[in-house]
């Protein structure tokens, strides 16, 4: 059979859907985990590892651009945190996470794909509160809003469809980086491919790699829907990014 038959084969099986015991198996501990012969099991983990990697991220990346692209200062460190967490290879920073305290697993893919998530979260976010205009912004001040409400009431709202891409961009990036995490003994969907090339079983490999990229289609369908939902309607029309993503 061709490789390419094999994946069929692999995909049209419920077994390799719902796993020789289901879609949890237990550790040694008593507590449990995905079971790693189950395709919903692993894309269930997939999920979770990319919805928390990105949520660090979201975490400190969304507050500190919002506040260097109000006060209008700092693009240079932007560019220069944005462009320094970019240059480093996700791969290698799971081999040091792995080799550090943080040990293999799930944590270190984690931490590896928050950092990667950082930079379009953070450079949408200062790009879309320093690109509000300023008479807009004067405006607002001649009204009697503090900055505070300024920056909240007025230029956040303005600055949603930008920074709405660039956690579209983060999102389905994670997505599509998270399965190395087999390489650090992680788990995702990453494990269908890995185990593939172990056991030179090229069906499954193929197999992986359709699942992981049908994934993030969704996911950046599922991504783009809430980012319309969070533009405002008076933006959506005159919007360019509302439709398309944008880092």
């Amino acid at each position: 059979m061709s490789a390419l038959s094999d994946a069929w084969a692999y995909l049209t099986d419920p077994a390799s859907w719902t796993g020789a015991n289901g879609i949890t198996t237990p550790t040694f501990d008593g507590g449990w985990r995905f079971a790693q012969d189950s395709i919903i099991g692993l894309t269930l983990e997939h999920l979770w590892m990319s919805f928390a990697a990105v949520s660090i991220a979201l975490v400190f990346a969304l507050p500190l651009g919002v506040w260097l692209g109000h006060r209008r200062k700092g693009a240079g460190a932007t560019v220069v945190i944005s462009n320094l967490t970019r240059a480093i290879p996700t791969l290698a920073l799971l081999t040091l996470f792995a080799a550090s305290v943080i040990g293999i697993g799930n944590q270190a893919v984690i931490l590896a794909a928050a950092i990667f998530a950082f930079p379009p979260i953070l450079s949408n976010a200062f790009t879309g509160m320093a690109g509000v205009d300023p008479d807009i912004r004067e405006a607002a001040l001649g009204q009697g809003l503090t900055r505070f409400q300024v920056a909240t009431r007025v230029e956040l709202p303005l600055a949603v469809p930008l920074i709405a891409a660039g956690l579209r961009t983060a999102t389905v990036q994670t997505v599509a980086t998270v399965p190395l995490a087999a390489l650090v003994a992680g788990g995702g969907l990453g494990v269908i491919i890995n185990r593939g090339i172990a056991t030179q079983r090229y069906g499954e490999v193929i197999a992986g790699a359709i699942l992981v990229g049908a994934l993030a289609l969704v996911t950046d369908a599922g991504m783009a829907a809430i980012q319309r939902a969070l533009t405002p309607s008076p933006l959506r029309q005159m919007d360019p990014f509302s439709s398309s993503g944008a880092s």
